[in-house]
């Protein structure tokens, strides 16, 4: 990096705070940290240049070298290529890192071997419309790991122990420095011999063959509350993979799936259904039975109804999950016009559009009346 710019590369301008380098390094430290990057040659290079720029601006020294020469050559003044020795002082830009943020975010490369979270498990359960709406009991079956019963999870014979790897010390990670032009730079990776656990198994468990863990069918059973509906997620906490090294489960996330109803339609918590009444009851007045998720109810459709009113029936819709009360329905009228009338039914209608005074302005004209009649003769 020699001739660089070291506040360009921090993002900061010429003469900018303590407190301003520190959050600028902090930021992109966290953006391009190599455990963050796996595999990004680009990201590990610049990585290694914001490291490189921190180690001069954070200090007094050297940043006042800097300031005044404008150049990394500081030969003479600090020794060693560039003026500073990544081997030396913390260590290299990895223990940088590690003594600036304190493992903050699970970046650090001094991670121990500690308890682990086990990972989480996703299933879909499906229900049926009424299901749903009134709530249920299910038991799922599902596979996945079990702590072994033979070791509790130890993966050791029973009667035996395991014991602390000696090539990283129980760490579950080794640390290989590398030389270069610009000094020497520390890298992790997770110990080949122990493959991170940290623990060697001499004695392996004969059930689960020293991993801890076996495959097991398990059923469980799930109380589903009333008012659910597709896209709710109910999480089972500590039914999900078992934890690594005394940590906890993971947990259960039971994603819901309703099939839709042949009649009824669900929008949130309120039901919507069509009701299909004759011309004659639509426009006389009728009491109808009225279909709903608790039954058939009675509901007065008002003389004059136009097809496509829509009356409420307060609290007839779904229960609100976690809430109070339930929605409504929402009934919808169809008014059937005929299409197949028998003589007398055409008479009727004639008489009525004849008492309704149903005429064309056209008085030179046949009223729309006489036409129905000379057709119907």
């Amino acid at each position: 990096m020699a001739n660089k710019d070291y506040y360009k590369v921090l993002g900061i301008s010429n003469g900018a705070s303590e407190d301003e380098i520190k959050k600028a390094y902090r930021k992109l430290a966290m953006k391009y940290h190599p455990d963050r990057n796996p595999g990004d040659k680009e990201a590990e290079e610049k990585f290694k240049d914001i490291n490189e720029a921190y180690q001069v601006l954070s200090d007094p020294e050297k940043k006042s070298q800097y300031d005044r020469f404008g150049t990394t050559d500081f030969n003479g003044g600090f020794g060693g290529t560039g003026g500073f020795d990544f081997s030396g002082g913390m260590g290299g830009f990895e223990d940088i890192f590690d003594s600036f943020f304190g493992g903050f975010g699970g970046f650090s490369s001094r991670r121990k071997n500690g308890p682990e979270r086990g990972e989480d498990i996703e299933y879909t359960l499906n229900l049926t419309f009424e299901e749903a709406v009134f709530g249920v009991e299910k038991e799922i079956s599902l596979t996945k790991n079990e702590k072994c019963e033979t070791c509790n999870g130890t993966g050791a014979k029973p009667g035996t122990n395991s014991k602390t790897c000696d090539k990283c010390n129980g760490t579950g990670q080794v640390r290989y420095q590398r030389n270069t032009p610009l000094g020497s730079f520390v890298s992790t990776a997770t110990c080949d011999k122990c493959n991170g656990s940290g623990k060697i198994i001499t004695n392996p468990c004969h059930t689960c063959h020293g991993k801890g863990t076996v495959r097991k069918n398990k059923k469980i059973k799930i109380k589903i509350p009333a008012g659910v509906d597709t896209g709710n997620v109910l999480p089972l906490r500590g039914q999900g993979e078992p934890g690594k090294n005394g940590g906890p489960s993971g947990d259960l996330y039971v994603n819901i799936r309703v099939s839709p109803h042949k009649f009824f339609k669900r929008k949130g918590f309120d039901i919507y259904v069509e009701q299909h009444i004759s011309f004659a009851r639509a426009a006389l007045g009728v009491e109808l039975e009225v279909a709903t998720v608790d039954g058939d109810v009675k509901y007065k459709v008002p003389a004059g109804t136009q097809s496509g009113t829509v009356f409420r029936l307060k609290g007839k819709g779904v229960t609100r999950v976690n809430g109070h009360g339930r929605g409504d329905e929402y009934i919808k009228i169809i008014v059937d016009v005929p299409k197949n009338l028998n003589d007398k039914q055409k008479e009727a209608l004639v008489a009525f559009m004849e008492a309704s005074g149903e005429k064309l302005e056209d008085g030179h004209k046949k009223s729309f009346v006489d036409k129905i009649k000379d057709t119907f003769k």
